[in-house]
């Protein structure tokens, strides 16, 4: 369960378990498939925190699918590429009808192509789409990425989401259900939630059994709500050291059967009002493992101790949080 921890790492990297699914190092391609969002419809704004992209803004846009794929591995020929993951990625990538769909999955097949990743929300998960999806399967990998993004639904709510935590839950079961590969994005340092959140959150998906999370720092944009209430000074973002810590503690309750495919978010260029306490990507991923190391913890430490609860030590947990509780109160 903890191999990861004989190869060197501390935490469960994508890059490494891609390579032993196939042999060789593995390109992620983004791919704009020009889908919209069922939470921006009929005069709805969408999530507070989502610009006008839908996260989509490194892909190509205005151009078809096979274009963009070519494009896209363009970037990648210098270094050796040999294999890709064809990612839909920006916004909701199961909202559209079934021959639509269909359609636009089956460009992305390619000899050179090992895996379709399909993001989509919660409330666009249907048994006639996961048909589909089981019919793709039989061509090549799929895999689904799921926003729950915080396991407190108050938090949902006040971020517009549009869906609850028991959607998420449902959808999730959906889809674990019918053998599919799953990811779920989360987001540690909204303003409204706490460290028990974050705990909380690593126990739901670990519960789920999901296969990848995508951890994510908050990051926010011109134009979006979630930006102008920051301009205003109605919301204010944790430290980057406190974000560091949540991500720590959310890893060691986190079961280390999960791939980790992000430990912090890429913000866009253009239009970021606050992005990563303007620290370069790297210099953060590379903190959160030195950290890591200095306080000799790592990805599944504390999960054997609730997932299974008849030890001492589980007892001491749960008080201590309490205690923690209590006192914040």
């Amino acid at each position: 369960m903890f191999e990861f921890l004989q190869e060197g790492y501390r935490y469960r990297k994508l890059s490494v378990e891609l390579k032993k699914r196939y042999g060789t190092k593995v390109y992620r391609l983004p791919i704009n498939a020009g889908f919209t969002c069922p939470n921006r419809e009929n005069g709805q704004f969408g999530c507070l925190f989502c610009d006008e992209t839908g996260s989509g803004f490194t892909t190509i846009k205005d151009i078809d699918i096979k274009s963009q794929i070519n494009e896209m591995k363009k970037r990648y020929i210098n270094k050796g590429a040999k294999k890709f993951i064809a990612y839909f990625q920006n916004f909701s990538n199961t909202y559209a009808p079934i021959e639509k769909l269909k359609d636009i999955y089956y460009q992305a097949i390619e000899k050179d192509i090992v895996q379709i990743s399909i993001s989509t929300r919660p409330d666009c998960i249907s048994d006639e789409i996961l048909d589909l999806l089981e019919e793709l399967k039989e061509k090549i990998d799929v895999s689904i990425e799921m926003g729950l993004q915080t396991a407190n639904y108050h938090t949902l709510t006040k971020m517009n989401r549009g869906h609850t935590l028991a959607e998420y839950i449902n959808a999730t079961m959906k889809v674990k259900n019918r053998g599919f590969e799953l990811v779920s994005h989360v987001i540690l340092n909204f303003p409204n939630d706490n460290i028990l959140d974050v705990i909380e959150t690593a126990k739901i998906l670990s519960v789920l059994e999901v296969d990848g999370v995508k951890i994510h720092s908050l990051y926010i944009v011109k134009n979006t709500i979630l930006g102008k209430m920051f301009e205003e000074g109605k919301i204010k973002i944790g430290s980057l050291e406190d974000y560091v810590e949540r991500t720590i503690r959310f890893l060691e309750y986190l079961s280390p059967k999960i791939v980790i495919h992000r430990l912090v978010a890429d913000p866009p260029r253009k239009g970021t009002i606050f992005g990563n306490w303007e620290k370069p990507k790297i210099q953060i991923i590379n903190l959160i493992e030195r950290k890591l190391a200095e306080k000799e913890t790592y990805q599944g430490k504390n999960f054997l101790s609730w997932y299974t609860p008849k030890t001492e030590k589980f007892k001491n947990i749960q008080n201590d949080l309490h205690k923690n509780f209590y006192v914040e109160l």
